[in-house]
């Protein structure tokens, strides 16, 4: 005999129909809720990304800060400064890292949006050096999972593929133990990019 959730109990009796509308309106009320650039930057922390808060002035001083806070000097990347020289995955893996910018990131989630356009650049080129330094500005911060779905519209219409990214690459083996580095980075970098505020 199979035991019932305490979800499925909850709903047992309650029409498909009537489901949908809950799962509607839970979408919409996390959807109203206020962009947070604290939140982003909060959640991004947690995943062991290290963050950034920058103004436009200051960007290129700060990037070449980060990299060479971590001795990268062989770089390529998709914002100004910087090139996507269209190197296959053995020579991207020779490099020291890659800066980009990105399609959107998601405050209530603390993740990084990639979508495969200009500012994110294609998907080996964030997946495969060790490094990725990204450049998020704050009006690119979403509040939820919801309102990034309605922003990427356009990107999944074009078949663009859509990286979802929440700190650096790491994963578990069954023993618990953390590896970091096997689907992508090890080190993320984050940039926050705000106009500083007016005196």
């Amino acid at each position: 005999m199979s035991v019932m959730s305490e979800t499925q109990v909850a709903l047992a009796g309650v029409s498909p129909s009537a489901r949908y509308e809950s799962l509607i309106r839970l979408a919409d009320a996390i959807r109203s809720q206020p962009v947070d650039g604290d939140l982003f930057c909060e959640r991004v922390a947690d995943y062991k990304a290290t963050v950034h808060r920058t103004t436009p002035g200051d960007l290129a001083a700060r990037i070449k800060a980060v990299c060479a806070a971590h001795g990268a000097t062989r770089l390529v990347g998709t914002i100004e400064g910087f090139e996507d020289a269209g190197l296959g995955a053995r020579d991207l893996d020779a490099l020291d890292g890659v800066v980009t910018g990105c399609a959107l990131g998601i405050a209530e989630t603390g993740t990084i949006v990639l979508d495969g356009a200009e500012a994110s650049g294609r998907r080996a080129l964030t997946l495969v050096p060790d490094l990725h330094v990204c450049v998020v500005h704050e009006e690119q911060i979403v509040a939820s999972v919801p309102d990034a779905v309605d922003r990427l519209a356009e990107a999944a219409r074009a078949g663009r593929p859509i990286t979802l990214v929440s700190g650096p690459s790491a994963t578990s083996d069954i023993e618990l133990d953390r590896v970091e580095g096997v689907h992508g980075p090890r080190r993320l970098e984050v940039l926050v990019v705000a106009p500083a505020p007016r005196a």
